[in-house]
């Protein structure tokens, strides 16, 4: 079993050194006084990647606005959002490669490789 340490590592390898809101490295540069949403919702995204098994991103989406999003302070009430409207939801922004990363993170468990 991937403990959730695991699935940071991997993510931060692959999504923190793209996110925009990053040093190019890895490094976080959000700013004072904002969370990141990949570290404060990942065990709930853990939970919606691991409910969903589809060969479409649509599916995952769709538990990602019900699971995650629906707890997000900056979704209002009728599921709009404005961070991710002016793609500035880290989430939103890079959930298809968050998706693969865990998925492939969980092969390579399965089949005891780095």
């Amino acid at each position: 079993m991937v403990t959730e340490e695991e699935y940071w590592e991997a993510l931060q390898a692959k999504i923190c050194v793209k996110c925009a809101d990053g040093d190019g490295q890895g490094g976080c540069q959000i700013g004072e006084g904002k969370d990141c949403a990949l570290k404060m919702y990942l065990p709930r995204i853990l939970e919606v990647v691991n409910s969903v098994y589809s060969a479409s991103i649509e599916p995952y989406e769709e538990q990602l606005r019900t699971r995650v999003c629906g707890h997000c302070v900056h979704q209002s009430a009728d599921g709009s959002c404005h961070l991710r409207h002016d793609i500035d939801c880290a989430l939103d922004r890079y959930y298809p490669l968050i998706v693969q990363v865990i998925e492939e993170t969980q092969l390579k468990k399965r089949l005891g490789t780095k």
